[in-house]
Formats: C-alpha cells, sequence, structure tokens
C-alpha cells in the first residue's frame, strides 16, 4: 500500500511531509520547482491502470548551448521538450511533439544518441500492446511500425533499448518473458515468424528466424519464466543484464549468447538492473525491498541494502560523483568557500583521476581508494541514495587511518558511451586502503562515488575483430554498422526457504542443468541469507512524491526524478542551484522555447 494512501487512512505528518531538499557530504541538493516539467495542464495523471511514467534523454548539439531534450509518457500521451535543467524555467506552452495514441498506451522509449542531430532524432517507444515505432520528433514523423500485427509477441513491451554502438539495431523485452532483436532496415513480414535454436542453456533459449530473406526479428531470446522486467547492456556493450520476474539476473555475453552469471533476489521478482560506470558492479531492486549489489569478476552478492518500505521500482548508479584518495590524502575542515575550492580543485583533477584507475595495474602501488555512489527510488515514494565503499567492496583489505575526502567531479565521457572496460578482461581489483571505519554488525557506506572511467583506448578494429567472431557467425545477423561509441500486495521478507549448506567462499555457480528450485536457493551462493552478506544502510531516505516513483536519472548538474502522477522533477546538484532571474522571464516570454 502506498504511503499517501497510509496517510490519508490516519497516518502521521511527518509521514506524509515531501522533502523538497535533502543534505549529502558533497552539499545540498535542492528541488527546483520551476524546472518541473508535466503535461501542459499540470493536471495530476489518474494513474489507475496506466503504464509507468517514463524519462528519456538525449543531446542533439546544437550550437545553442542547450541541446538536452527531454522525452515523458504519460497515460496515452508521449511528449517531447527541450530540457532546460536547472538553468531556466520549464515551457510547456508548446512541446516540440505531442502525440496521444489510441487503443494502447506506450511503456517505454530510448533515443539514439549515435545518430542524434538538432535536425533529427530516432526514438524508438514501446508499447502495452506490444508493438515499436520508430518516429522522430523534431521532424514529426513516424518511420516504421515493428510488431505492427502483433504477429511476434502480443504482450506488453517492457523494455527497448539500441544496441550500443549501432545505428539499426534494437532489443525488446517483453512481459511473456521474450527479448527479440531487430534491425530497422528490416520489415517483419505478414505471416508469423518460424524459429529454429541457436543456442540453449538453463532457463534461456535463443532462436533464429527461419525465412528466405532476412526479416524481423533477426534473434529471439527465451529468458527465465515469467515477464522480462528489464535489461541493461554493459558500458562496453558487451554483456547483457537481464532480471525477471522469477527473481533471476541473468547476465550473458551478448555477442557470443553465453551466459556469464545468476542471482536470486532474496524474495520475489527482480524489477530495475543497472550496471556500475567501470561495469565491475551490477545492482538491482525488486518486491523484495532491497537493493542487491552483485559483483560481475567474482559473480557473486557482495552487499544487500535496506531502507526502501516497498518494492523498488529504479536502480542507477551516478557516474558524475566520486571520492578518490592517495597516499597523501587532503583533510577538509573549514569554511564553505573553502568546501567549494576543493569541489573546483576536484573538477579540474577528473581528468587526471580517471587517467589513474585506467592504469590502476600492479606496476602502479600508489594507494587509490575509490567508492561508488548508487540511488534507487520505489513505490513507496522514497528517494535513497547508497554508498558503495571499499570495506564492502574488499572486506579483507586493512582501512587506512587516513580520512577521506571528497571530490565531486565532472565525467569527461558519457557514462555509457565512447568505448568501455570489458568487465571481465581484467579481475584485478583496485588498491583501495582509504575509507572510514564503520560498525561492523553494520557496514554503513558514507563516502563518495565513482565517475565514469574513461576508456579511449578501444578501437574500431578491436571492437570489429569481437563482432567477426560473436554474433555476426550467425546466418541471419549482421552487426556491420556497429561502431566505436563517442500491484502492490503484501509479502513476508524474513520468511524461511529451508538451508543448503555450502562454502561461504565458492564462486557463484551458473544454473545448473536440473531447474533451480527457487525455494531451495536461499542460504546458497546464488541467494546468501541477510546474515551472509554487508548490509548496507541509505545514506539518504527521503520521501518526494505522493505517487510511486518511476524514474531516477544522474545527470552532470542534477538528478531528475518521476513520479506516477506525471511530474518530472529536477534536483539541483550541489552548487548548481540556478535561481530564474527577472532577466531570464524577461527574455523568455510565455509561449516562447527557449
Amino acid at each position: 500500500m502506498l504511503l499517501s494512501k497510509m496517510a490519508a487512512e490516519g497516518g502521521g505528518k511527518e509521514m506524509n511531509e515531501i522533502k523538497t531538499q535533502f543534505t549529502t557530504r558533497e552539499g545540498l541538493y535542492k528541488l527546483l520547482s520551476h524546472s518541473e516539467y508535466s503535461r501542459p495542464n499540470r493536471v495530476p495523471f489518474n494513474s489507475q491502470g496506466s503504464n509507468p511514467v517514463r524519462v528519456s534523454f538525449v543531446n542533439v548539439n546544437d550550437q545553442s548551448g542547450n541541446g538536452d531534450r527531454l522525452c515523458f509518457n504519460v497515460g496515452r500521451e508521449l511528449y517531447f521538450y527541450i530540457y532546460k535543467g536547472v538553468r531556466k524555467a520549464a515551457d510547456l506552452s508548446k512541446p516540440i511533439d505531442k502525440r496521444i495514441y489510441k487503443g494502447t498506451q506506450p511503456t517505454c522509449h530510448d533515443f539514439n544518441h549515435l545518430t542524434a542531430t538538432a535536425e533529427s532524432v530516432s526514438l524508438l517507444v514501446g508499447f502495452s500492446a506490444g508493438q515499436v515505432q520508430l518516429i522522430d520528433p523534431i521532424k514529426k514523423e513516424t518511420s516504421k511500425l515493428f510488431n505492427e500485427e502483433r504477429l511476434i509477441d502480443k504482450s506488453r513491451v517492457t523494455c527497448v533499448k539500441w544496441v550500443p554502438g549501432s545505428e539499426s539495431l534494437f532489443l525488446v523485452a517483453h512481459s511473456s518473458g521474450n527479448m527479440y532483436l531487430y534491425n530497422v532496415e528490416h520489415t517483419c513480414g505478414t505471416t508469423a515468424p518460424h524459429y529454429q535454436l541457436l543456442k540453449q542453456g538453463e532457463n534461456f533459449a535463443v532462436h533464429t528466424c527461419k525465412s528466405k530473406s532476412t526479416r524481423n526479428p533477426l534473434l529471439k531470446w527465451t529468458v527465465g519464466e515469467g515477464a522480462l522486467n528489464e535489461f541493461a547492456f554493459s558500458p562496453d556493450g558487451k554483456f547483457l543484464a537481464c532480471v525477471s520476474q522469477d527473481g533471476f539476473l541473468r547476465v550473458f555475453n551478448f555477442d557470443s549468447v553465453e551466459l556469464h552469471g545468476t542471482m536470486k533476489s532474496y524474495f520475489g521478482g527482480l524489477l530495475c538492473v543497472c550496471w556500475s560506470p567501470d561495469g565491475k558492479y551490477i545492482v538491482t531492486g525488486g518486491e523484495d525491498d532491497l537493493v542487491t549489489v552483485w559483483s560481475f569478476v567474482d559473480c557473486r552478492v557482495i552487499a544487500r541494502g535496506h531502507g526502501h518500505k516497498s518494492w523498488v521500482s529504479v536502480v542507477a548508479f551516478d557516474p558524475y560523483t566520486t571520492s578518490v584518495e592517495e597516499n597523501d590524502p587532503m583533510e577538509f575542515s573549514g569554511s564553505d568557500e573553502d568546501f567549494q575550492d576543493l569541489l573546483h580543485f576536484g573538477r579540474d583533477r577528473a581528468n587526471s583521476t580517471q587517467s589513474r584507475l585506467s592504469k590502476r595495474n600492479s606496476t602502479d602501488s600508489r594507494p587509490v581508494s575509490v567508492t561508488y555512489r548508487f540511488g534507487s527510488v520505489g513505490q513507496d515514494t522514497q528517494l535513497c541514495l547508497w554508498d558503495l565503499t571499499e570495506d564492502i567492496l574488499f572486506p579483507h583489505q586493512p582501512l587506512s587511518r587516513a580520512r577521506t575526502h571528497t571530490n565531486v567531479m565532472n565525467a569527461t565521457s558519457p557514462p555509457a558511451g565512447s568505448g568501455g572496460t570489458n568487465p571481465g578482461s581484467n579481475g584485478n581489483s583496485i588498491t583501495t586502503p582509504g575509507g572510514n571505519s564503520v560498525p561492523p554488525p553494520l557496514p554503513r557506506s558514507n563516502s563518495l562515488p565513482h565517475s565514469a572511467v574513461s576508456n579511449a583506448g578501444s578501437k574500431s578494429s578491436v571492437m570489429d575483430g569481437a563482432i567477426a567472431s560473436g554474433v555476426s557467425k550467425f546466418a541471419t545477423l549482421s552487426l556491420h554498422d556497429r561502431k566505436e561509441r563517442h500491484h502492490e500486495k503484501d509479502h513476508k521478507r524474513n520468511h524461511s526457504m529451508g538451508h543448503i549448506s555450502s562454502k561461504s567462499s565458492d564462486k557463484l555457480n551458473l544454473v545448473t542443468k536440473t531447474k533451480t528450485d527457487p525455494a531451495k536457493t536461499l542460504g546458497t551462493p546464488l541467494c546468501p541469507r541477510m546474515e551472509d552478506v554487508p548490509l548496507l544502510e541509505p545514506l539518504i531516505c527521503k520521501k518526494i512524491a505522493h505517487e510511486r516513483l518511476t524514474v531516477l536519472i544522474f545527470l552532470e548538474d542534477c538528478i531528475v526524478t518521476a513520479c506516477q502522477e506525471g511530474f518530472i522533477c529536477t534536483w539541483a546538484r550541489p552548487g548548481k542551484v540556478g535561481l530564474l532571474s527577472s532577466q531570464n522571464q524577461a527574455n523568455s516570454p510565455s509561449g516562447t522555447v527557449v
């Protein structure tokens, strides 16, 4: 039951109080009321029976310095706006594009960042009836409709994303538990597709489409049992993490269609998933009200976080905030002005910091501490921020007595673009002697996170070689265009499922060849008991909406959240609060998009 409903039934004032600001170690985050996006009439949306509000961003790289564009869906409506962020007030009077659909609702969408320009953008939109539409909201054109007759899949589209580095390939997940790989240049055919088995493993199978001529879908993935709720590509685009209603996280090598590892939720289905900017960690959330941190390299759960009071709907890493410490740590104690100077110093060191991280091998003996920040939002209307510190990541290494300092840095490359580290290519851990002492029973993450690590060394020839040995060998699939990238219900949490003894040091096994019984996974490396892994406490946990939260996106100067009422909110980062001046108001007359 939602907190808003609980409050209406007699809950306390504190429970129903909406927070408009919160403070972390790096400073004050503040809600900018003038930067709120919604439907033009700003009337709260009646969300009963509607699909979640989703938000997508793209930068069109125009010359005005205001190249960010925003797309969001509310009920049957889809909007496309210029996004002004913390700079100027939102102008809702004239969206660039607005669409109202009949008989179906938008459920998710994704921009192709490779092809976006000021004159044209490619936007994929998935729908509740199973179709996928390719539109250009700048030209106000509809290019193509895929699965139009619902011959491929009749179930709701749960997630749609462009394949990283590709201008034409995209992947679509459905509540049927199936995923399909499409090419925008191919048609879907006028009859239902026939498939032949390409590869099969425990609880997954991949089929190619049998046809005399190449047609969509190129591949059909059947993953797990029940709905496939979300998937996410690794920062380098080589691996795919999927979360399903059966409670499993499954991580695949996308090109070779090989299962890398699995994890089971503590209870219920998994609803959301994200990768750390360097591809070393995966965070999931779902119906167990927990966030779970899984190590890609070690294939095991390394921590769980408990702060939400209901299902976790979105998890996301913050690539723009980081804490770095060398063997000459700087102590901070001073005024706010001194703190701001330190922040600027941190930004100036961003490039050198990322260089140190990318070169951090056995040949580099300097101690460098890196800590990750991620966030989560849920149906309890709460925003939680979490810190993954070295005492969690490297529990067997001694902590430095030196005090860590905080730098808030600008990322010099997109978190999921311009190459990326192969998360499976190097199992070496970053040596991190710095950190904060914490109580042993509940290690609490307090320090600050890790920014996107630049990996500009990737070359097209390397990518082409990987492709040549991967999916391109399949008869119906070509990756020639891939480029180098520039319900609420009560449930029990602490129930007993029985115990299977296992060594805690065992590496998480892949799914066995016999069907995995979820009732027998608790207490195994696949799903450790609560007392067997560190329990994170949130850095902050604030109620920020009246309705369930469905969006959490970290941008360079702000955090963007959205709730099921259809309000998209901007939270300015510390030092980024852009107060709307009278001059800006004078230069932005009503009805004008600036």
